[in-house]
């Protein structure tokens, strides 16, 4: 199965939605994510802004999340960040949060 993620306008992952892998084959038996955005064009009703991501990060770096943005310039999906102070791992577009002082193990 493919997923495929709806984007809004500034590319917010607003859902995400699997597509039999039969949809993405082209005349050759190859899977094209352009063939898998068409059949969601059409089964929506004519939304037009999908991307498909990978449910193990073998592309896109990332599964999307809802909530979280799709780069274009990275061509990846960024989860959402979970605090002000989190910073952008940029070779896996993962947030890194700093220690908040320790842990509470033995406290």
């Amino acid at each position: 199965m493919a997923h495929f993620a709806k984007l809004d306008e500034n590319n917010v992952v607003l859902e995400v939605n699997v597509v039999h892998n039969n949809e993405l084959l082209d005349e050759n038996g190859v899977e094209q994510e352009q063939r898998g955005i068409d059949f969601l064009v059409a089964w929506s009703g004519g939304y037009l802004h999908w991307k498909q991501t990978s449910y193990n990060g073998n592309f896109r770096k990332n599964y999307a999340a809802i909530g979280g943005t799709y780069d274009a310039v990275r061509d990846a999906f960024i989860p959402p960040k979970p605090s002000a102070d989190a910073t952008l791992d940029e070779a896996t577009c993962q947030w890194i949060v700093p220690n908040q002082g320790g842990d509470s193990l033995g406290a």
